[in-house]
């Protein structure tokens, strides 16, 4: 009982420090990409520190990790905001209802939301393992 009080109070907070506004990036999307594995982040126009950090720390662990098959267009990040029209067709296609991490290779489908949101500031290495663990059974 008290992990899940403790989970239930975890996500009101991070919901609710998504509610603070900071910097917006823009976020410039046409079409999903088409790299064999796809590592999607979806967001709003308003972000704050932790979506922030979810795509920062996503798309550095990415860039670390498998350099060669980002470059070689195996691997490939894309950030959709889902406020514009693109984003919202994008979103819709891959079944996203909101602020979403995802990474994709062809019918698999993991959602790494939730220990994104738990751990892209507090813990960015967690992040990082988790992210890893997932490509990795992917591309072998």
């Amino acid at each position: 009982m008290k992990k899940i009080l403790f989970l239930t109070m975890a996500i009101s907070l991070i919901i609710f420090s998504c509610n603070q506004q900071t910097e917006v990036k823009e976020t410039v999307v046409a079409e999903p990409q088409t790299a064999e594995t796809m590592v999607y982040y979806f967001h709003y126009d308003h972000r704050c520190a932790t979506c922030n950090a979810v795509e920062d720390v996503t798309k550095n662990s990415l860039n670390e990790l498998y350099a060669g098959l980002v470059k070689d267009g195996k691997i490939a990040f894309q950030s959709v905001n889902l406020d514009e029209k693109e984003g919202e067709a994008i979103g819709e296609k891959l079944e996203v209802a909101g602020q979403e991490l995802l990474i994709i290779k062809g019918d698999k489908k993991t959602d790494l939301t939730e220990l994104a949101f738990m751990h892209a500031r507090s813990n960015p290495e967690k992040l990082k393992a988790a992210i890893k663990e997932v490509i990795d059974g992917l591309v072998e």
